[in-house]
């Protein structure tokens, strides 16, 4: 039996909010070692109201993963909440952190 070729997309970007304690316990620098890490491209801020932003392209079964490692982020973070976005947003090459918006 043959399978139909994967018609999934070979690239995947999305903008996730990330709300709860994730500001001053290393989020943003936990999500630049972690995206590294797993090949993304893309950015990660703090944003005015408390919660942190970032913006994640890359192989969709890589950027999936990096979504669910947000819902827990790093050691000392308390993540209440996780909103995804599906964006069209051109990530640049490697990952950084940007401004505070």
């Amino acid at each position: 039996m043959t399978t139909p070729q994967d018609s999934s997309p070979t690239i995947k970007t999305e903008r996730i909010v990330i709300k709860g304690k994730v500001q001053g316990v290393w989020f943003r620098d936990w999500t630049v070692d972690t995206a590294k890490q797993l090949g993304l491209n893309g950015w990660v801020r703090n944003r005015k109201d408390g919660s942190v932003e970032a913006l994640f392209s890359g192989n969709p079964n890589v950027v999936d993963e990096m979504e669910q490692r947000c819902r827990r982020g790093p050691r000392y973070a308390v993540v209440s909440g996780v909103e995804v976005f599906p964006s069209d947003e051109e990530p640049g090459t490697g990952f950084e952190h940007k401004s505070t918006e």
